[in-house]
């Protein structure tokens, strides 16, 4: 099979507004959808699991990969902490006859819906405010003062690429966020 006529869906939003969430809810909705694994420098987060939510590797290792163009994408989202897309990732999911989806950064959403302009769809999740943002990156309890400043402020920046995405669900109601994102995917999924 081309891949070129293989679908995928990228969802993307700024740390904080809910889109892994949003993902999880897609793929429980439609047994066709594969969620795509990133690989990531970062250390896992307590409920993280190798291989289902990140492929954890090292930094040394990432590089490697990096010089041996094994990323569809990939970005040093923050100091030092790398974020990637496998090629091979999107190989396993469309042998599998499935339909990745990609919970991923506005930058690498940009490099990837550059590569695959067709038979790709685009969500950006929008939180309601930034003040709304920071106070949920605050309740993970996972950020120092510092990373939270750093994420907000990326955040901010990353809010004014929302016009670079087919769709934009501004997600201050949780189920009626879902509820829409499900809408698009399954118009998507009924295009020939």
């Amino acid at each position: 099979m081309n891949r070129q006529y293989n679908k995928l869906i990228l969802v993307t939003a700024p740390s904080g507004a809910g889109k892994t969430s949003i993902v999880k809810y897609l793929m429980n909705t439609f047994p066709q959808l594969s969620f795509s694994v990133s690989a990531t420098t970062r250390a896992p987060r307590n409920n993280e699991k190798e291989g289902t939510d990140y492929y954890f590797i090292s930094e040394e290792t990432f590089k490697e990969k990096i010089h041996n163009k094994e990323f569809l994408e990939w970005e040093m989202v923050y100091e030092g902490k790398y974020y990637g897309t496998l090629k091979s990732e999107m190989e396993r999911i469309w042998s599998e006859k499935k339909i990745p989806v990609l919970d991923i950064d506005v930058q690498g959403a940009i490099h990837v819906q550059q590569q695959y302009p067709v038979n790709t769809i685009t969500v950006f999740i929008q939180p309601p405010s930034l003040e709304e943002l920071k106070n949920r990156l605050q309740s993970r309890g996972s950020e120092t003062k510092e990373s939270l400043l750093a994420r907000v402020n990326k955040s901010s920046f990353e809010m004014t690429f929302k016009d670079h995405f087919e769709n934009v669900i501004v997600n201050k109601n949780f189920k009626k966020a879902c509820l829409e994102a499900e809408n698009i995917v399954a118009t998507f999924l009924n295009r020939e």
